[in-house]
């Protein structure tokens, strides 16, 4: 893994691919786990500094956010982070003493490298900014701050498309003592809206002009930028364990498929448990030895063999790489970009990935179902494909289903935040993996 000097050195880099991955880094190694770590004040100090630099401006697609920014927004986005997380206590399991220590003796020095931006032109700088300035107010040394800040907090933060920043605003609001009931109802209202017309649109017995407006109003609706796993939304969030729903007890967690009879050979043969690879994930970082935003010539060194399809799209005089088949593993990387965005571990062959020591791969899809939206889904993190494919937002996770003779077996799907609108994010080809 790169050093912080080697990560701080490539987020101004010349080759976007460069970035993209130091940015990522950024988040993996320094503020993992949602710490705080010796290197990571000093680290948010080099970035402030580096705001102003005119690099800054080149815009991308970065891989905890849906859609395109500049980097400079996304640096700020990540100094948000940084302060969400410098506020909390070592109780909390963020940091040791000292580190924390370090995380807020940074934040006034933060607070004068990154207000300049609040009334930036670019709507993506000035909100990332004013998230961040927010929640560097929490230090006491810059409450005097409060009463500038707090009426662009109310009016731009607040109705924000990114769903983190709107909660930043009402918790900071609610903080300094202002009212918030009318935004804490505005975004009930909104979810509740989400979804019964999330529900109209997926009735596989709807139709009519009910669906329809439904169907139309979703698509109007701007895109949630916000990261699906936001540090510091709530404190309880990070130490409270997801309670079992009260329908009843808390599912046994899934058992793989017992595997083919040695020797057998045929179209539906299932890899036997000692023949599959042993991988686990990291929720929007990555999969076994594979983290999203890798190449594919990255992913062949890694895995060590080469891929047996290549599938590529081609746009005008461009060639862009779709997805590449991994046999001998067993998985689909998928690729947007040229950088890799999802994993597809085959139900047959595919390596064993586990959640808490539970398989993924290769079991009942009911069992799996089960066992996540009792084990995992946060509210309001789970949602289905049009072909029915349970899709966990807070993970990046999605299960689909892969034929193997008469039965039917899981397929884990590891994405990133792009990647969650699974009909309109996989290929064609993909579908037909079932």
């Amino acid at each position: 893994m790169p050093d912080t000097p080697d990560i701080l050195g490539a987020v101004l880099a010349t080759d976007p691919a460069r970035r993209v991955r130091a940015v990522g880094d950024l988040y993996r190694l320094l503020l993992n786990r949602e710490r705080v770590f010796p290197a990571t004040a000093p680290a948010a100090l080099v970035l402030a500094g580096l705001l102003d630099d005119p690099c800054t401006l080149a815009e991308d697609r970065w891989e905890r956010r849906a859609g395109r920014r500049s980097l400079r927004a996304e640096l700020l986005n990540w100094l948000a982070s940084f302060a969400d997380i410098a506020r909390m206590d070592v109780e909390d399991g963020v940091g040791t003493v000292q580190d924390l220590a370090a995380a807020r003796a940074a934040r006034p020095i933060l607070h004068d490298r990154i207000a300049r931006f609040c009334d930036d032109d670019d709507p993506l700088v000035r909100e990332a900014a004013l998230a961040a300035t927010a929640l560097l107010l929490a230090d006491p040394a810059l409450a005097s701050s409060v009463p500038r800040y707090a009426p662009a907090v109310r009016e731009v933060l607040a109705v924000s498309a990114d769903s983190y920043h709107r909660w930043i605003a009402r918790e900071r609001l609610a903080a300094w003592g202002e009212d918030v009931t009318g935004l804490v109802t505005a975004e009930e209202d909104r979810r509740a809206a989400m979804v019964r017309a999330g529900k109209l649109a997926e009735d596989p017995f709807g139709g009519g002009q009910e669906q329809e407006q439904a169907i139309r109003w979703l698509e109007e609706q701007p895109e949630d930028t916000a990261a699906p796993e936001q540090l510091g939304r709530r404190r309880e969030d990070r130490t409270a364990p997801i309670p079992a729903t009260p329908h009843g007890p808390v599912p046994e967690p899934p058992v793989a498929a017992a595997g083919s009879e040695a020797h057998y050979r045929g179209p539906w043969r299932i890899a036997r448990e000692e023949e599959r690879a042993e991988w686990t994930f990291t929720p929007y970082v990555g999969v076994g030895p594979l983290h999203f935003g890798m190449t594919l010539e990255e992913i062949t060194r890694v895995l060590g063999e080469g891929p047996a399809v290549s599938s590529y799209s081609h746009h005008g005089e461009d060639q862009q790489l779709n997805y590449a088949d991994f046999t001998e593993i067993g998985i689909r990387a998928l690729f947007h970009d040229g950088r890799l965005g999802c994993v597809a571990a085959d139900a047959l062959t595919g390596p064993q990935v586990r959640l808490d020591a539970a398989p993924l791969t290769g079991c009942a899809p009911s069992h799996v179902e089960d066992w996540l939206v009792h084990r995992t889904a946060r509210p309001g993190s789970l949602a289905y494909s049009v072909a029915g494919d349970p899709v966990f937002a807070d993970l990046g996770l999605a299960i689909r289903s892969q034929r193997a003779g008469d039965m039917v077996l899981t397929r884990p799907l590891f994405l990133l935040h792009d990647w969650l609108d699974l009909w309109h994010a996989l290929p064609s080809e993909e579908w037909n993996c079932s």
